[in-house]
């Protein structure tokens, strides 16, 4: 019986070597099946003698053995030979899933945010959905006023405050002033207003849906040396020490005086491109706090000065250096081969 279990294992190692996968199955089936080859063999040991039983019986399992390795061998064999191996080490650790990260818009408004929280502003949130007070009347703006106009301001279709008149997707950050003072009451306020603003405006500058970040200072005695000093602090910090801001004489309703802060461009280093034009890129306005301004935040004027800032967060991070952005609308796309730099 020895010699007969020797002889079909030869002979299975044999027909296994010219096999194609599926006469791979069919010898599995022929010789290691229910029905196989050396499953009879196995029933036949019953008759054997006691002690010859358990060597027979080793004998077939060893075969088996050596049968099902050189099947496994030889069908791995051939799937590399069509592409499909199916290796697998259990040993070898597992791809980790991709870990997203936040949307570089948030990361902005968390930069910002620390950048002047070191230097004692508090961050503040006020309505997205604001009140034409405290968007155009209070800040010194009447109602022939251009940026009032149903082409540069989105309006709700709700009926008039009696107080505080219509309705109005806030086009800018400055109604927290008057918000921030009247919540206050008693200078000094340090705030920091970053929140979603909303004109009807799109092209590589402008987006219909922004954000702004606004800073108000109020205090006894703050003077435009304290503005100058903080936009330079914020354009050292944010933006880097290479680059240069400068200031230009400019007309706000709600500050006198009034100034435009501009930063020079990342993109072409200031030779001018379809960006920046001049070698300069706007940043946003700035001023002193007008008196009647501040009147109607409940502050005297004649005790307390102040002074206020906004810019756009989205064309701020486009501005930094190294980033070289030229269009605001790509912030907010789907492309993830973009999105994945950030």
């Amino acid at each position: 019986m020895e010699n007969r279990i020797q002889n079909l294992k030869n002979q299975a190692l044999a027909q296994i070597i010219d096999a194609d996968i599926e006469e791979l199955e069919g010898l599995r089936t022929n010789y290691l099946g229910r029905r196989g080859e050396l499953n009879k063999i196995l029933r036949e040991i019953q008759d054997l003698p006691a002690k010859k039983r358990p060597i027979i019986g080793q004998i077939v399992n060893d075969a088996k053995k050596a049968i099902e390795r050189a099947i496994d061998e030889k069908h791995g064999k051939l799937q590399e030979g069509t592409g499909k191996t199916k290796w697998f080490d259990p040993t070898v650790p597992g791809n980790k899933p991709q870990i997203g990260h936040l949307h570089l818009v948030t990361q902005a408004v968390e930069e910002i945010s620390k950048t002047f929280e070191k230097i004692g502003f508090v961050r503040v949130r006020y309505p997205e959905v604001e009140w034409d007070w405290f968007a155009f009347e209070s800040l010194n703006m009447p109602k022939d006023h251009p940026a009032r106009d149903e082409w540069e301001t989105f309006f709700v279709g709700t009926p008039p405050h009696s107080k505080y008149g219509q309705m109005v997707l806030t086009p800018h950050t400055s109604s927290g002033q008057i918000r921030e003072m009247t919540r206050v009451k008693n200078p000094p306020i340090r705030m920091l207003n970053i929140a979603k603003t909303y004109r009807r405006q799109s092209d590589v500058a402008h987006i219909p849906m922004f954000h702004q970040f606004e800073g108000l200072v109020v205090d006894k005695e703050i003077s435009v040396v304290h503005l100058k000093g903080t936009l330079d602090y914020f354009a050292r910090s944010f933006f880097g020490p290479k680059r240069k801001i400068r200031l230009r004489p400019f007309h706000f309703q709600f500050t006198e005086p009034s100034f435009e802060f501009d930063i020079s461009c990342d993109i072409c280093q200031g030779r001018g491109c379809k960006l920046c034009k001049a070698g300069w890129l706007e940043l946003g306005g700035a001023g002193m706090v007008h008196p009647q301004v501040l009147k109607n935040g409940g502050i005297d004027p004649k005790h307390y000065t102040g002074f206020a800032f906004g810019a756009g967060l989205e064309r701020s991070f486009m501005m930094k250096s190294g980033l070289k952005i030229d269009d605001v609308r790509t912030l907010y796309s789907s492309d993830l081969r973009f999105l994945r730099q950030f």
